[in-house]
Order: structure tokens, then C-alpha cells, then sequence
């Protein structure tokens, strides 16, 4: 990946819609989802979402399928970590002691609900 490239993707990425999509596909994995369920979860208009689906699709984040009458929406794995890598390239200043970054989810906390 290079700097244009970088700055694309994070482009993409910084808006409150694009984020929440780009998360929702990510966590749905490579099987992806139908812009009509990204549409529901999200409580996004349809033309909205078209719009934003589109800048991450330009983005190289994320991929577009047609199976019959519907469009799915996935995650481009390779490209994320493309992205984190290029972010990560020069971690610790090249110090070979530093720990090899590397891409794992966060641990969810659960919240004391009282």
C-alpha cells in the first residue's frame, strides 16, 4: 500500500456512517451482507447507504457481489490489513525489540448494568 492509498481508505472511513458500515462488515465476516440488512441495522436510508457503500468500495475496502437480485457488501480482509501494516510499517523506529504489531480485536468489557 502506498501514502495515496492510506489516505483514501481513512478518507473513507472518516464519517460516523462509513465506520459503523465498514465495522458491521467486518464483523460479519467474509460471507458479507445485503445492503437491506446494513440498511436495517444501521436505520440508514437506502440511497444513504448506496452512497457510503460506494466510498469504501472506491476505497478498496471494502467488495461488492451480485448473487441474484442482491448486492453483498464484505470486508476486503487483505486490504485491512494492508492498511494496518502500512500504518504499523515503521513501528518502534525499526527497534528489533520492540513487539511485532500486529491486528487482534479488542477484548470486549462487559458494562455493570444496574
Amino acid at each position: 500500500m502506498n501514502a495515496k492509498q492510506a489516505i483514501a481508505a481513512l478518507a473513507a472511513l472518516a464519517h460516523e456512517y462509513r465506520l459503523g458500515v465498514y465495522r458491521m462488515l467486518v464483523e460479519a465476516g467474509p460471507a458479507g451482507l445485503n445492503a437491506g440488512t446494513i440498511a436495517a441495522k444501521l436505520k440508514v436510508p437506502p440511497s444513504s447507504l448506496t452512497f457510503h457503500l460506494q466510498s469504501l468500495h472506491r476505497a478498496g475496502l471494502v467488495t461488492q457481489e451480485r448473487r441474484s437480485r442482491e448486492l453483498i457488501y464484505a470486508a476486503d480482509f487483505a486490504e485491512m490489513n494492508a492498511l494496518v501494516g502500512y500504518l504499523t510499517e515503521n513501528c518502534c523506529g525499526g527497534d528489533s525489540s520492540c513487539a511485532a504489531a500486529e491486528c487482534a480485536p479488542a477484548e470486549r468489557r462487559k458494562r455493570n448494568v444496574r
